[in-house]
């Protein structure tokens, strides 16, 4: 009875990531055809659902302590459908299918851009980057995919009808900026080192006040829009600064660097100092 009983809790992450599945697929049914305003809205609802059934079924995982790579690997598949094929379609049908061969190769590179993306988090992983627990390498896919779909709920919400031709271009950028950051090398913050303390009290009251704030002035539908674009620009904020500040190097001791400066033969080059700058860049990214 324990046997079963260990054997149904290996099951039951699963659960929630083929319930994950489920409501990718049915995004891509109600996109599927000449999808309707309405039924593009309820295609973006599935896939907002969904992210909160793929947020659950790691921590299920390990509270019930059944990681396993089958999960990790069936997580991945799944966030190819319900966060790469199913917002791609979704925002070809909203917004870029008018735009012809351009609209269907931007959303295309959503789609792959996403599956690159998730190639690399699984090499990461399978390295074990003890690093990937702070930062994410690269915006994640179902951020990507909850960015466009915060944008069909807040327009349908606002308008309820299908995009116009003034809109169609500036969706075009955005996808193609998050295909970009997908499989940019730009860390992002995961937020599991976030403990109780008065700061993070103080930034969970701020987020808060500033989303009912938005949603007072606004639509309560905009919140989810604003949200993603701060969490967005604050990956591309913190990598600008990174870049921008100058790195210190070590001193080196007095004996070495005397014997370097009596024999320029020992100086570094001009390469291996870019090499050295390089590596320092990688080990950052």
């Amino acid at each position: 009875m324990q046997i079963n009983l260990r054997k149904a809790m290996f099951v039951l992450p699963n659960l929630f990531t083929v319930s994950s599945i489920f409501l990718g697929f049915y995004a891509l049914v109600l996109c599927a055809g000449d999808a309707t305003p309405q039924q593009l809205y309820q295609a973006a609802l599935a896939i907002f659902f969904a992210m909160f059934f793929d947020a659950f079924d790691g921590r299920v995982a390990r509270m019930t302590k059944t990681q396993s790579d089958f999960g990790v690997q069936l997580d991945s598949l799944a966030d190819v459908v319900s966060f790469g094929a199913a917002p791609a379609l979704l925002v070809y049908k909203w917004a870029l299918a008018p735009l012809g061969f351009v609209g269907f190769f931007v959303s295309f590179a959503f789609a792959a851009c996403g599956a690159l993306r998730l190639a690399r988090f699984n090499v990461l992983a399978q390295r074990g980057d003890k690093g990937s627990s702070l930062f994410f390498v690269g915006l994640p896919i179902p951020l990507a995919a909850g960015t466009i779909v915060a944008l069909v709920i807040a327009h349908y919400r606002e308008f309820g009808a299908a995009t116009d031709a003034t809109t169609r271009v500036p969706i075009a950028l955005v996808v193609v900026l998050l295909s970009f950051l997908m499989v940019s090398t730009i860390r992002y913050r995961t937020f599991k080192d976030l403990h109780l303390s008065p700061r993070s009290l103080g930034a969970f009251a701020f987020l808060t006040v500033g989303g009912v704030a938005i949603g007072i002035a606004t639509r309560a539908s905009f919140v989810l829009v604003v949200y993603m674009a701060v969490y967005i620009m604050m990956g591309i904020a913190e990598a600008l600064l990174a870049r921008a500040r100058p790195r210190a190097r070590k001193p080196l001791p007095a004996a070495i660097r005397a014997e370097l400066d009596a024999d320029e033969a020992l100086e570094p080059d001009d390469e291996e100092e870019e090499d050295e700058d390089k590596r320092e860049q990688d080990e950052y990214i």
